[in-house]
């Protein structure tokens, strides 16, 4: 990605097309043959996923197997799946969305997703990318059975139900929050939300992250990231550990990395931040249209200001729908005038 600085604060709404935002999604995202309706028919995008199972070996080959299978012999949800799958896809896609010419002036991922974009910002080598999610991985493994409860309500009503190590792991809206915690208490404040009726429903993760339950397998981590090149962004990542721009001696900062499976995401704060920053085009680039949703639901956004755009089906379906999905995106994107190449604009991309 070419070098760029942050947008500037307050931009307004121009007659000429809105700078993009790839929005990038993590755990809970993933689902049986995400994306797999575009491989092998897109080149770019069935290059860069060889590429990545290419570099986790013969791990890499069984994780290819279970993505393109409809009946995958280990779970989606499985630490061992969705994890450098949801890395696999998001970068991926990522890479097709540039190969048509977009430039995009600004990242936000959200968990696995913001590695997904310090590695698009060039703060890793993909390579050392793949490697830190290996880790992550084998980390996971080691902790104690846990899950993630999505809740419609916000962290001050939920947290007088917290007990027992379970904790607010993500702000994703404002009455849309996410608790994680080992699997016993969870279930205890689930059924204690339940019965204040306050609807919640489990997020498809077999680990508690973002939780100090992972704080143990963890210990460590730190090491592995400063063994690493790491380089500043040549993009602005908008962080969902910070809720702002990433400094640039945040994104080399082993530290910074390394806490990530266990603190919050606050992807709702650092999607504040940057709408804060001006009118974009934000672009889901992975499986789901989870983050688009939640975008939608910002004033930017209802207002026409910003806009939203998916790459792929809001639910999982054939092949062809993914291949359509994603030339309704791109359609979208010339329309927008973010492409190189000149259409009517008449597509409606909200």
């Amino acid at each position: 990605m070419s070098t760029t600085t942050r947008p500037e604060h307050g931009a307004t709404r121009s007659t000429g097309p809105r700078p993009v935002a790839l929005l990038l999604p993590g755990q809970g995202a993933q689902h049986v043959r995400m994306a797999a309706g575009l491989y092998p028919d897109e080149p770019l995008f069935t290059a860069v996923l060889d590429e990545v199972f290419e570099m986790l070996g013969e791990e890499g080959t069984r994780l290819r197997a279970d993505w393109l299978s409809a009946c995958p012999a280990v779970p989606i949800d499985h630490v061992t799946r969705a994890q450098p799958l949801l890395f696999a896809v998001d970068y991926a896609l990522s890479r097709l969305v540039l190969s048509w010419g977009v430039r995009p002036v600004a990242l936000l991922g959200h968990s696995m997703g913001e590695l997904v974009a310090a590695t698009l910002a060039g703060v890793f080598g993909l390579r050392d990318a793949v490697g830190v999610v290996r880790d992550r991985v084998r980390r996971a493994l080691d902790a104690p059975p846990g899950g993630m409860l999505a809740v419609a309500a916000s962290p001050g009503e939920v947290e007088p139900h917290l007990r027992d190590g379970v904790v607010i792991g993500a702000i994703n809206a404002p009455r849309q929050t996410v608790l994680a915690g080992a699997e016993g208490p969870l279930r205890t404040v689930e059924a204690a939300l339940g019965a204040q009726e306050i609807s919640c429903r489990r997020v498809p993760s077999l680990t508690a992250f973002h939780s100090p339950v992972l704080a143990p397998a963890n210990e460590g981590a730190e090491r592995l990231f400063g063994a690493l090149a790491m380089a500043e962004p040549n993009t602005t990542i908008y962080s969902g550990y910070t809720a702002s721009p990433l400094r640039p001696e945040e994104a080399t900062d082993p530290a910074f990395w390394a806490r990530q499976p266990v603190d919050p995401v606050l992807f709702w704060p650092a999607l504040e931040a940057l709408l804060g920053d001006g009118d974009f085009l934000l672009v889901e680039a992975g499986p789901g249209q989870g983050l688009a949703q939640l975008a939608r639901r910002h004033p930017a956004v209802r207002a026409r200001r910003s806009a939203v755009v998916s790459l792929l089906p809001a639910r999982p379906g054939p092949p062809e729908a993914d291949r359509a999905s994603v030339c309704a995106a791109r359609d979208a994107l010339v329309a927008e005038g973010t492409c190189p190449v000149c259409l009517p604009r008449d597509v409606d991309i909200l």
